[in-house]
């Protein structure tokens, strides 16, 4: 078009058909929105569950995410890729951050637009033609309380109106009991007691709960529970910067320059991490390898953390001597279970393989009268003759080395910094421990520690390793003593 040769009326009211386009691009957005696989597969998990977690890093776009799916389900006005749940008729809602203020700023931001220009209501995830009505929150500068949204059934006939509530965190959990839901949707981590109360109030209506967050705050219960301990209902989605095109190596680069080591993996890639600091303070890239086969003159020894309550948890280790570098190639984790159980799968990875374990090994079952280790024993298993004890000095009696936790942690962190330390990457129990293990004010957390028992007790233990099947391997039985140190 060659505009110069236009009338001025034409020009005139070619600026306005512009103008018009673009108001209306700002105000639907969510026509724009072309998701990630990732984005899509979070999306689709509405469908056969009744709470979902997207725990993602900083700048993936989680939060529109989680603001497109209200969208979506406020409106009726699916996209034809969508493969969730669909509401098919007008719902109750809410939608939640940690703050007032911040549920203003990004989650009412996200679904509604600039919230201190009025001339950018409708520039969020629901578009301008389907906001009805919206009531301020007294006290809180252009926040919103409610908002009343056009619902449409499949056949794109309005049908009524949907309603959505902004609540806070901050208002404590008696703001989110009473009301029967629909959807709730959750931006940032709640503490459970929300958490719990934002589930009853979907339960009764078949609703659905879904939570979108960067988990900052490590492994809270409600990490916990999606991670390792889900539900019938519940689903996890992670996702990272490697999962985002939109950033750029150097947008990544620069990001992880200004973050301390131990928040990188939190950042980038939504994994949990403790404000107190890893104990482990690695990036896990060092020390991740593919399992490979293990050559078969490698030693090997295996270490069992004892459980009940929590985990009973079972490592094993290969060391490649000529190099002094230790591979951890498989773990076992079984809670609440039996003796000859563990026992089954301990000798499954090798009947031969020398097992360590910790001194609460002489404790007694109770009305058996037979210490755990000797239990073990009876079933079969390899158990060195004595608990586990870090190595002696030299020229010290075997025993000597005590057990302790800090001087154990240290050896295998400088394994790690030397490149001494590597571990399978398919062992997914091992790396939930390997990113929860932290500190707080300087002291080891004792949660979810089986398995980093077990490697610390493992590779305190070289000295015991035996190379399966050889003609000098030791069948352990009975006990060692070492009266001069009162050991039994």
């Amino acid at each position: 078009m060659d505009i110069d040769s236009l009338s001025a009326k034409d020009k005139e009211r070619l600026v306005t058909l512009l103008r018009e386009k673009a108001f209306r691009k700002a105000h639907t957005v969510i026509d724009d929105f072309k998701p990630y696989d990732w984005q899509k597969e979070f999306l689709a998990s509405s469908e056969g569950n009744a709470q979902s977690l997207l725990m993602a890093g900083n700048r993936t776009g989680k939060t529109f995410t989680g603001a497109a799916a209200m969208s979506y389900h406020l409106t009726g006005l699916y996209p034809e890729w969508w493969e969730g749940r669909r509401f098919v008729k007008p719902i109750n809602a809410w939608a939640s951050g940690v703050s007032n203020s911040k549920t203003r700023d990004i989650v009412q931001m996200e679904l509604l637009g600039q919230p201190d220009d009025p001339s950018r209501k409708g520039t969020g995830a629901i578009p301008l033609d389907c906001i009805l009505e919206t009531v301020r929150l007294p006290g809180i500068p252009n926040a919103v309380q409610s908002v009343i949204v056009k619902h449409f059934n499949a056949n794109g006939k309005y049908d009524g109106n949907s309603r959505l509530g902004f609540l806070s965190y901050e208002m404590g959990f008696e703001k989110f009991m009473g009301s029967a839901l629909d959807l709730i949707w959750l931006d940032e981590e709640p503490k459970y007691d929300i958490f719990s109360q934002c589930i009853t109030r979907t339960a009764d209506t078949g609703g659905y709960l879904y939570m979108t967050f960067t988990p900052e705050t490590g492994m809270t219960p409600v990490v916990h529970m999606f991670m390792n301990d889900r539900k019938k209902g519940q689903s996890i989605q992670q996702a990272g910067w490697d999962d985002c095109p939109h950033l750029s190596e150097e947008v990544k680069e620069q990001l992880l320059s200004v973050y301390m080591p131990h928040e990188r993996d939190m950042r980038a890639k939504g994994i949990p991490v403790f404000g107190s600091g890893l104990v482990f303070p690695i990036d896990a890239d060092r020390i991740r390898v593919e399992a490979f086969d293990l050559p078969t003159h490698w030693p090997r020894i295996a270490a069992l953390d004892f459980g009940w309550d929590h985990p009973t948890s079972v490592v094993w280790i290969a060391w490649d001597r000529d190099s002094d570098i230790i591979f951890v190639y498989d773990v076992y984790k079984q809670e609440k279970t039996i003796i000859p159980t563990h026992a089954s799968a301990i000798k499954a990875h090798g009947m031969d393989i020398p097992l360590v374990w910790p001194h609460d090994g002489y404790t007694h079952e109770r009305g058996s009268g037979i210490s755990l280790a000797d239990q073990y024993r009876n079933e079969g298993v390899n158990m060195l003759p004595f608990h586990f004890t870090n190595s002696p000095a030299p020229g010290q009696m075997e025993g000597s080395g005590g057990n302790s936790v800090e001087a154990g942690i240290m050896d295998m962190l400088a394994r790690m910094e030397s490149g001494r330390f590597k571990v399978f990457s398919h062992l997914k129990p091992w790396w939930d421990e390997f990113s929860q293990y932290h500190r707080q004010d300087g002291k080891i957390v004792k949660l979810f520690d089986d398995a980093m028992s077990a490697t610390r007790y493992a590779s305190g233990s070289l000295r015991f390793a035996e190379v399966p099947g050889m003609s000098g391997y030791k069948r352990h039985s009975g006990k060692i003593s070492y009266p001069n140190l009162g050991i039994v």
